[in-house]
């Protein structure tokens, strides 16, 4: 009973917690939607313009892929946070606080993302592909109808594992300056040694991530129709009715003497 009284009358869990958790569903939330708006395109694109995609090109691809994206994803993100702070005071008339640091978090996670689209559009069956450009599907159509229905499953377990990824990336953020749970533990449990927040802090971040993970398994089982299509019940297949049994042939000369007697 002490520890909730101690709980409880702690400024930094009553005050500053509730913040602190907004703060980092902003930056999470906010963060997850340009990564999505922009990774998935960039996806397609790399796994499209590809050798052997639908539409090869080789110097674009190349260019996009070893160079912008493979750099991109390679450099630290406490790094990159610091390299952007001119670029995130521009965009968004600060470098301080969440907003700024959703400039950051997008451009960090978006690379990271595409790759992943990229890879499971890879998993697609080549012989899908091929049957639908025999039968005059365009190559927008064949990524509408075929290459996204079918990776469907890959694509929410790649968002999923994003968004994870974007709750450990505020929390650094939180540090620089960017608030919300990181900021939290930082402030309370490090400069000031108060335990109880940091402990508070983790478990908030642990069930965040545990949430947006059984969420992201939940809705990749409900679009994948070839675990539906395995999961579905099957009618008991019942015992057909044994036939009557054919009547005894009667030999010719039975008959004959039947007809005698009478």
């Amino acid at each position: 009973m002490n520890l909730f009284e101690e709980l409880a009358n702690n400024p930094g869990i009553t005050k500053a917690l509730p913040e602190a958790v907004a703060d980092t569903l902003l930056m999470v939330g906010v963060s997850g939607f340009f990564t999505l708006l922009i990774g998935l395109p960039l996806g397609i694109f790399l796994h499209t313009s590809a050798p052997g995609g639908l539409r090869p090109m080789p110097v674009t691809n190349r260019i996009l892929s070893d160079i912008i994206v493979n750099i991109t994803r390679s450099i630290p993100f406490a790094i990159l946070m610091v390299i952007l702070i001119p670029f995130s005071r521009m965009v968004t008339g600060s470098s301080i606080g969440p907003l700024a640091a959703c400039v950051p978090l997008s451009i960090g996670t978006i690379p990271f993302f595409a790759r992943l689209v990229e890879t499971a559009l890879r998993d697609v069956s080549g012989g899908k592909i091929d049957a639908a450009l025999v039968m005059g599907s365009t190559r927008m159509q064949v990524i509408r109808k075929v290459l996204m229905p079918e990776s469907l499953p890959g694509l929410v377990a790649a968002l999923t594992t994003t968004l994870v990824t974007l709750v450990g990336y505020s929390a650094m953020a939180g540090i620089i300056g960017g608030g919300g749970l990181g900021r939290l533990a930082y402030n309370y449990g490090v400069q000031r040694f108060d335990t109880a927040v940091m402990v508070v802090t983790i478990v908030i971040i642990v069930a965040i991530v545990q949430i947006i993970q059984l969420a992201g398994d939940f809705a990749a089982r409900r679009v994948d129709h070839r675990s539906a299509a395995g999961n579905r019940p099957r009618r008991p297949v019942t015992a057909a009715a044994p036939a009557a049994a054919p009547a005894a042939a009667v030999p010719a000369g039975e008959e004959l003497r039947d007809d005698a007697r009478a």
